[in-house]
C-alpha cells in the first residue's frame, strides 16, 4: 500500500522545503520574522497538505487538500 511518501510530487515538494530553507538563510536579519518566516511556511504547507489530504479516506478531502497545496505554491512564487 502506498503512502503520500511514496508520490514524486510530495517528495520534490520535500526538496523545495530544503531549498527555501537554504535560500532564505541569509535572508537579512530584518525578514527573520517576515518575508523569510512566511516562504518557509508556504513551502513547507505543500508536502503537508499533500500528505493530509493523502490521509483521508475520502477522494473529495484529498482533491480539496491538492487545492490548498496550490495554493501555498502560488503564495511562495509571489513571495
Amino acid at each position: 500500500m502506498q503512502t503520500h511518501k511514496d508520490l514524486d510530487i510530495w517528495k520534490l515538494g520535500m526538496d523545495l522545503v530544503e531549498k527555501i530553507y537554504f535560500l532564505t538563510k541569509n535572508f537579512p536579519d530584518d525578514e527573520k520574522f517576515g518575508l523569510t518566516s512566511q516562504m518557509r511556511r508556504a513551502s513547507v504547507s505543500f508536502p503537508s497538505n499533500i500528505s493530509e489530504g493523502a490521509a483521508r479516506n475520502s477522494l473529495k478531502d484529498y482533491i480539496r487538500f491538492l487545492y490548498i497545496s496550490l495554493g501555498s505554491l502560488s503564495e511562495l512564487e509571489t513571495q
